[in-house]
């Protein structure tokens, strides 16, 4: 989970530091700045936030198919192996692409974010997001609001989803210095991170689980 937060949260901070300001799992913020911009008709603009929302939306198909189609397969490898190995493809060819492809870019980095979100719904029982916030802040304080009320456990689940909710603030954070130091590169960091989170899944039991 650490891995893959990480992993999510230097995504986003480098598409928005270095592939013009465009949020790869933010599709929320990508959406207000595309109807801003068609407002405002600013049509090139637009479409620079039009296709990471579509390519985020393509992600979560090609991640949930992949799930109803290998998600009773047994065996070593699991679907979810095959999500984070096309993920780790994906970034690193990312890593590589000129500036002038960057609304390219921002597509495979969104479609990729959508895949992890995806396939990686649950950590220790909870329901998490490893790509964005919101849903963990809005967990996170529900379970608050319980624990003040006296469910036993309200208040550990509340710690735990403030852990993730840091863990991808710190993976942003590094992302937006690693741009600074390896512009376009630093996204091979996110890769790397996926890498390690591959292979803890291959000598763990959890991955046999759909």
């Amino acid at each position: 989970m650490i891995l893959i937060t990480l992993s999510g949260g230097l995504q986003d901070a480098y598409t928005f530091v270095e592939r013009g300001g465009v949020f790869a799992n933010a599709q929320t913020g990508n959406i207000v700045l595309l109807s801003s911009s068609l407002f405002s008709a600013e049509w090139g603009r637009a479409l620079s936030y039009l296709i990471p929302i579509s390519a985020f939306a393509l992600g979560i198909l090609a991640s949930a198919l992949a799930r109803h189609r290998f998600g009773g397969s047994a065996g070593r490898l699991h679907w979810r192996h095959g999500i984070v190995l096309a993920e780790m493809a994906l970034l690193a060819a990312v890593a590589f692409m000129p500036e002038n492809l960057s609304p390219l870019a921002n597509a495979i980095v969104s479609f990729s974010c959508a895949m992890q979100v995806e396939a990686f719904r649950t950590s220790r029982g909870y329901a998490f997001a490893s790509t964005m916030c919101i849903g963990n802040l809005k967990s996170c304080m529900e379970s608050v609001a319980d624990g003040i009320c006296g469910k036993e456990g309200s208040l550990k689940k509340a710690g735990y989803y403030a852990f993730v909710i840091a863990v991808f603030a710190l993976g942003a954070g590094a992302g937006a210095l690693l741009s600074a130091i390896l512009s376009l590169k630093a996204i091979l960091a996110s890769a790397l991170l996926l890498a390690l989170a591959f292979l803890l899944m291959i000598g763990g039991k959890e991955s046999s689980k759909a």
